[in-house]
């Protein structure tokens, strides 16, 4: 009987923790750039009763497969092509994201949406003219003004070993740092697009009732357990009074 009830309350962990990372993903299926959790769940035997099947809390990790691209005529949006990411100076330092909407400052710095300042491949921030009019991106990332390049964006690679945890929702911080991308012809942007967030939609909405329903099936089961302990517990109070 307190086996099961450690079972079921390992599951419940495991079962909560998956509900957090479903509710995440779908409060952001909207987010441009936003990279979806995942969870692993593994299963471990109980050293005290080698028949009872105890479930890890789960362990969590960052997808990183592209969302879908959607044009918005915008100059200053600029969309990711290939395995690779744009640099922010942030105050958690160089953070990566997918996330490819600009503006300028009064000065001219180019931004991100969230203030942070958008790098090159040499970690600097990029600087154009703020009265030369909209900036003209090429495919590999180069910014021209009036014909004339002010620089490039910056687009690095993330080791497919390194963990990832999230800064700002789109954005991320690998545990190995990112490598910067020259001269790969798989590498580039696309002016005047962005790229949306890469959660499923209806995979995760499913996925959500479906673990909703059974952390409620595991509630009632405790709470049956709990009910059916108590019950046993009076009677025998009774036997031995």
């Amino acid at each position: 009987m307190q086996n099961s009830i450690y079972v079921g309350l390992s599951s419940q962990i495991s079962l909560e923790r998956r509900l957090d990372a479903l509710a995440h993903n779908v409060a952001n299926m909207s987010t441009p750039g936003f990279r979806a959790t995942g969870m692993k769940f593994d299963a471990m035997v109980s050293k005290a009763a080698e028949d009872s099947s105890f479930v890890t809390a789960g362990e969590s990790y960052i997808k990183t497969e592209p969302g879908p691209i959607t044009q918005t005529g915008n100059p200053l949006d600029v969309a990711v092509k290939g395995d690779v990411w744009f640099a922010l100076q942030s105050p958690a330092g160089q953070v990566y994201t997918r996330d490819g909407r600009m503006k300028m400052s009064p000065v001219g710095e180019l931004l991100s949406v969230k203030g942070y300042p958008i790098l090159d491949a040499g970690g600097q921030p990029l600087i154009i003219d703020p009265n030369g009019g909209p900036p003209q991106i090429s495919a590999d990332g180069a910014v021209y003004q009036n014909g004339r390049q002010l620089g490039a964006i910056g687009l690095y690679s993330i080791d497919a070993k390194a963990k990832l945890d999230y800064f700002d929702n789109s954005a991320v911080i690998p545990s190995v740092a990112a490598q910067p991308v020259l001269d790969n012809p798989n590498a580039g942007v696309i002016q005047g697009a962005v790229e949306g967030s890469n959660v499923d939609a209806i995979s995760e909405m499913t996925r959500l009732m479906s673990v909703t329903r059974a952390f409620e099936r595991v509630d009632a089961l405790l709470r049956s357990n709990e009910s059916t302990v108590s019950e046993a517990i009076k009677t025998l109070g009774s036997s031995n009074g």
